[in-house]
């Protein structure tokens, strides 16, 4: 099999001749805007004038609920399913917005032969029994669950085998039967099955895993058995060259497109669920409603970590309809139990923030009125599904201590102070973290206790190990006129971030792998997200620099990238831009603005320790501004550019 995951680059002769003005200020304009034309699909930086990121299926906010893997991995049942969504209804964690009730891997007995359909395991599920035993029925489950007010999960591989039969050591909670039988996952029945769990089932959720493209190549332990068929793995976790990234990509596109087809009313939720791997970062975000980012959590602080890294910098790669997913909360468990609600709430306040799934991953009868309390924070989850759509930007960003600063839909902020390590830490948060003037007061409400306090310049607050304080920031902007792209993060859109080659993320916490401890080397993560484009900093997490001018604002990406940009209401944009400091070639690059896919706006080329150039753009009217940065030649991973403080204005 050829393996290929080199992205498009864009070739400069694609670049149309332009007719450009200088304006007394030095920002470069299109005399006459023209339409873009010849819009080649070999060329991502070519202006389409649409929004590209998923808007399909029903997640506008991220969504809210329970799934049955944290707290039974295989060993599940109606019983224990439906006792869970009771306890939503009785605790009020259903009305606080906990909505989906969603079955992990252990459902399924067979797959039937020869036509395929799917069977229920009946002795866990009793509700899905019909006269004719090969003829299982899980409508009835589901529509208990509807008749609840809820929602029904369901879940499934994309390969022929599942997750649980690579790993799994509990035969009996594995599907049964002949070879054929056993071959669960969606591998040749992506279009039966998801028409069977949504036309005919009535699901409204979908968990899509991707260890049946991974893990049963000819040399796995249970293939070589004879215990389950080949099949040539797509996915290497330690290689993203060795991924077939278009492949992977396109089975799970065929997902997107079953759903499309036989989800009655497009009311359901597709997770996307490959850990970070084969560049996922990139694509998920057209394709599904909820993306991992990260290998599967576990009840340890240092897990936690780990899968909380893997999102923190990528605020742009998340807007409503596709939300980054650092796997589910393990609140009530382990570094996150009764006797730990300190850790249980940074791990909970950390996910609301960021815009995470909020899926409660713990047997709810064991549920004490504390736990149930944090994961009912009104204030929390008020962050987490305010209609804004925006995840949470670092603004400090260390390996002690992360501000995080979010804008919500009502023009207010939301900000994290967060402790990472063994002792406690003084952290100043101050006006220009939350971009608000510091001239002017600033009230504080934290949303652990309701009060409330008033600063103007900085605070300083003492915050203990492995402690987050979270609070909601009112105040006067620093833009009053507008608003700066990195505050907003959902309504930008990376429909190409120039990185070539997909490659790990160091700045990713390093820790022990649970179910590997510490034999052998070491396990990094795999999350292929290093080089992205990042609000506030570079794609390689350095300030951004032109010339030696710092800008706290804007957007860093490499050349060769083009972004999406919702405008709704605003008339001007307005950026400064150039190649940051931190380059290692010499460029030169072209900066263009486009509105509905016209050119507005171009500079001349501009080369490393060119000076700040600006540039400028009348979007009144416009509905998708895109900013192209072109190079001419290959730039690689290393031309980091700038659009400095860019910004929409009235």
């Amino acid at each position: 099999m050829q393996r290929s995951h080199a992205r498009h680059v864009a070739s400069t002769a694609a670049l149309r001749s332009l007719v450009i003005s200088v304006t007394a200020a030095g920002t470069v304009t299109l005399a006459a805007p023209a339409a873009a034309k010849d819009k080649s699909a070999t060329d991502p930086l070519v202006a389409t004038g649409r929004w590209t990121a998923n808007e399909a299926g029903n997640a506008p906010v991220p969504p809210m609920g329970w799934n049955s893997w944290n707290a039974f991995f295989y060993d599940i049942d109606e019983e224990k399913v439906m006792a869970s969504a009771r306890i939503l209804l009785d605790t009020g964690l259903a009305d606080a917005g906990y909505r989906y009730v969603n079955l992990d891997d252990g459902w399924w007995h067979h797959r039937r032969q020869p036509d395929g359909r799917m069977v229920v395991h009946t002795e866990r599920f009793p509700s899905a029994r019909t006269d004719d035993p090969e003829q299982t029925d899980f409508r009835p489950f589901t529509d208990g669950l509807h008749a609840l007010g809820l929602k029904a999960g369901i879940y499934s591989d994309i390969g022929r085998n599942t997750c649980g039969q690579a790993y799994g050591s509990d035969d009996a909670n594995l599907p049964q039967g002949t070879l054929e039988e056993r071959e669960v996952g969606l591998f040749g029945h992506i279009d039966q099955d998801i028409e069977l769990y949504f036309a005919e089932w009535g699901f409204d959720y979908v968990k899509v895993d991707g260890c049946g493209i991974r893990a049963f190549g000819a040399d796995a332990p249970r293939v070589a058995a004879g215990t389950y068929r080949p099949l040539e793995p797509l996915i290497d976790m330690n290689s993203v060259a060795r991924t077939d990234i278009p492949a992977v990509r396109s089975l799970f596109t065929d997902v997107s497109e079953a759903l499309h087809r036989h989800s009655p009313d497009q009311d359901y939720v597709f997770s996307v669920c490959l850990w970070g791997s084969s560049d996922v970062r990139f694509w998920g975000k057209q394709v599904g409603n909820v993306s991992r980012t990260s290998n599967d959590i576990t009840p340890d602080w240092t897990r936690m970590l780990t899968n909380f890294d893997t999102t923190v910098t990528r605020a742009l790669y998340a807007q409503p309809g596709s939300w980054n997913d650092p796997d589910m909360l393990f609140v009530g468990q382990g570094d996150f139990d009764a006797d730990h609600m300190k850790e249980a709430r940074s791990h909970f306040a950390l996910w609301a923030i960021t815009n995470a799934p909020l899926l409660i991953g713990y047997d709810l009868r064991e549920a004490n009125a504390d736990q149930v309390t944090l994961l009912s924070n009104e204030g929390l989850i008020a962050l987490n599904q305010d209609e804004g759509g925006h995840q949470a930007v670092p603004v400090f960003l260390s390996e002690d201590v992360q501000i995080l600063v979010k804008t919500l839909s009502d023009g207010d902020k939301a900000v994290a102070l967060f402790n990472r390590g063994f002792a406690p830490v003084d952290v100043v948060l101050t006006a220009d973290h939350l971009k608000m003037r510091d001239d002017a007061p600033i009230r504080l409400t934290d949303l652990w206790t309701g009060e409330t306090s008033e600063f103007r310049d900085e605070i300083e607050h003492k915050v203990d190990a492995r402690e987050t304080l979270v609070f909601r920031a009112e105040g006067s902007r620093a833009l009053p006129d507008g608003i700066y792209l990195s505050e907003v993060p959902g309504d930008v859109n990376v429909a190409e971030d120039g990185v070539p080659f997909p490659t790990n993320d160091p700045t990713i916490h390093h820790g022990i792998i649970p179910w590997t401890g510490t034999r052998g080397a070491y396990e990094l993560p795999t999350y292929a997200g290093w080089g992205g484009a990042q609000a506030d900093r570079t794609p390689f997490s350095q300030p951004l620099r032109i010339g030696g001018i710092v800008f706290d604002s804007g957007l860093g990406v490499l050349a060769n990238s083009r972004l999406e940009v919702r405008n709704e209401g605003f008339e001007r944009f307005a950026a400064n831009v150039g190649i940051d400091d931190s380059a290692a070639s010499a460029g030169p690059v072209r900066f263009e603005v486009y509105g509905d896919g016209s050119l507005l706006a171009s500079t001349e080329a501009i080369a490393f320790g060119d000076s700040v150039t600006p540039i400028e753009a009348d979007v009144d009217g416009v509905r998708v501004i895109e900013l192209v940065v072109r190079a001419e030649g290959t730039p690689g991973l290393s031309l980091p550019v700038v659009w400095g403080n860019a910004r929409l204005l009235r």
